[in-house]
């Protein structure tokens, strides 16, 4: 059933609210644990970890190291993510959220990208080490183990060695991902021995071993972030960085530092919703598109009406990126975007009976953001749990591997708005704010999310570039209904991201009816096929005990619930329900 609508309290409340104990929360656990990533390998590791001793954080450095090893053209050590983390405590609950985001070189500015001429250069932002921000991921990991982990980083690293020794085998969707990159790919030769054969992208099935790699995630098991930062790792990293045209320095690696930041936190249709922070725009966002929801008359959800709706609050929660950038760096209306009074005026100014053009709404600055990211859920027998969305930027990122280490860079350089006067590939809109600065986070649209309330726990998020945001929403929206966690990660989706004034649909996203509805609306409807999205997501139901979890059919993940000691059940490539003892 929808849940009824709640009047949304004050921010000030809000925020108390975050580190208060939910009822119950002392005495409630799972007494299961799940896992639900986007490589059964990495989902496996997981398991591993919690079977030997670990709670939710140790799995989480387990999920991810492993995943920066199985899935190159997502995310690894040469990247970074947010990490959105639920602690059970005595007490009661505590949410934290980590902030590993990539960081511009100290060397960095405004015209980063551009030549002699004042002319944008697109090359440079998106291929080669020029591209790169200095890493994050390494640093979440050893923070994770050393202030929330049971384990040592040392054991909760060893599957990610072993992966990374063992080596794994091609899938289609490697193939096809590397080759959107593979003219890049070949420009470097580390690039190409690790990760093409005879310079094609290799046949599914063959084995990628990536030795090196086992070697620098044991530099850092044994000597914590030192052991990539500093130190010998630190050296490979900065002598390739500098000779492919980088402006990396030892200062940058040494400033490096995950910020732990204070959730979003708000409450929607009887949920609390606990979401990303600044330098991600989907709290903010999410707390527009729920709270205005809210308000609004209520309509059969997968209505035309209720899809008017959420397509105009999209748009105008779009229009207000603009606004949005590294908070340490600038200046954001923070309190007032995310206050229930910003999502009233949002709603009133929807007109029920027709779209509103969106260059009604004032004029885009353009803005770069990838779509090849991943991202995981899981909990513990404890009731501790993590989402985590994970990131390289473009599919293999800069297509640069330094060789000696293993580590295939980052292109998010790219999500800064690094051409002020054009756009990319992508076409979302963006701002000054979000300029390039030395030291500074790129926007980002990664968005690991959990509602909570008395009854249960939601844990989910998705790789997706600009379109993460509006499938959180819609994987939230169906949480709330009461949905199995199966429906949240396959249902059809749409989205509507201001400019370009189209929305985009999946396949089977709108019946022809409704489309029909909405094109008399006057909107525009623009089909964009089935591979959108890989969404993982776990669910609690409190009140019976019961763990589901599911990942998304449209990708090769799996979710995993180990009922006991030798029982489990499992989840691959169809979203059927998942159920536990």
């Amino acid at each position: 059933m929808f849940r009824p609508q709640l009047q949304a309290p004050s921010l000030l409340l809000l925020c108390a609210l975050l580190f208060a104990p939910l009822a119950q929360a002392q005495t409630q656990t799972p007494d299961q644990q799940a896992v639900a990533s986007a490589h059964p390998a990495a989902t496996a590791a997981g398991h591993r970890i919690l079977d030997q001793g670990g709670n939710a954080f140790d799995a989480a450095v387990s999920v991810a190291a492993t995943l920066a090893v199985v899935e190159p053209y997502s995310s690894g050590l040469g990247g970074g993510g947010f990490f959105l983390l639920r602690q059970q405590r005595e007490a009661g609950v505590e949410y934290h959220f980590l902030d590993a985001r990539e960081t511009a070189p100290l060397a960095a500015d405004r015209d980063f990208y551009q030549d002699a001429e004042g002319q944008f250069q697109r090359d440079p932002a998106l291929n080669g080490p020029h591209a790169a921000g200095i890493p994050g991921l390494p640093a979440a990991l050893v923070l994770l183990a050393e202030e929330y982990g049971n384990l040592s980083l040392k054991q909760s690293l060893q599957p990610a060695i072993d992966a990374a020794e063992q080596g794994f085998g091609v899938t289609e969707r490697y193939r096809m991902l590397g080759g959107f990159r593979l003219e890049a790919m070949r420009r470097n030769a580390e690039t190409t021995r690790l990760f093409l054969r005879d310079g094609e992208i290799p046949a599914v099935g063959t084995l990628i071993h990536q030795a090196e790699l086992a070697e620098t995630l044991r530099a850092l098991a044994e000597r914590g972030q030192a052991g990539f930062y500093q130190g010998p790792v630190a050296k490979r990293l900065l002598d390739a960085v500098q000779a492919g045209g980088g402006v990396w320095q030892q200062v940058d690696l040494d400033n490096y530092r995950v910020v732990e930041r204070q959730p979003v936190s708000f409450n929607s249709f009887g949920m609390r919703v606990i979401s990303s922070p600044l330098p991600s725009a989907g709290g903010i966002a999410l707390a527009n598109l729920l709270q205005g929801l809210e308000v609004l008359p209520r309509a059969t959800p997968g209505s035309a009406a209720w899809t008017h709706q959420l397509v105009e609050l999209m748009r105008r929660s779009y229009r207000d990126r603009m606004l949005l950038g590294d908070s340490d760096f600038v200046e954001v209306p923070t309190a007032k975007l995310l206050s229930a009074e910003h999502a009233r005026a949002m709603a009133s100014s929807i007109d029920p009976r027709k779209a509103t053009p969106s260059t009604e709404l004032g004029e885009p600055a353009p803005f770069n953001e990838g779509t090849d990211t991943t991202h995981f859920s899981l909990i513990d027998s404890q009731g501790n749990a993590v989402a985590a969305t994970l990131s390289i930027n473009l599919p293999f990122g800069a297509a640069f591997t330094v060789p000696g280490t293993g580590v295939l860079l980052n292109n998010e350089m790219d999500d800064f708005a690094t051409d002020p006067t054009g756009e990319n590939a992508y076409q979302l809109a963006g701002s000054e704010p979000n300029s390039v600065g030395p030291g500074k986070r790129p926007l980002s649209s990664m968005t690991p999310t959990m509602l909570e309330n008395e009854e249960q726990l939601a844990v989910l998020g998705t790789p997706g570039g600009s379109r993460i945001i509006t499938m959180v929403l819609l994987g939230a929206l169906e949480a709330i209904e009461g949905e199995k966690v199966e429906s949240w990660v396959s249902r059809p989706r749409f989205h509507h991201q201001y400019l370009p004034d189209h929305i985009q649909i999946e396949d089977g996203a709108f019946n022809p009816e409704v489309q029909g509805e909405l094109e008399a609306l006057g909107h525009t409807i623009k089909p964009v096929g089935r591979d959108y999205g890989d969404m993982h997501a776990v669910h609690w139901n409190k009140q019976t005990g019961e763990l589901r979890a599911a990942s998304d059919p449209r990708g090769v993940g799996q979710a995993l619930i180990k009922r006991n000691a030798g029982q489990q059940t499992q989840r691959r490539s169809e979203p059927r329900a998942v159920t536990a003892d």
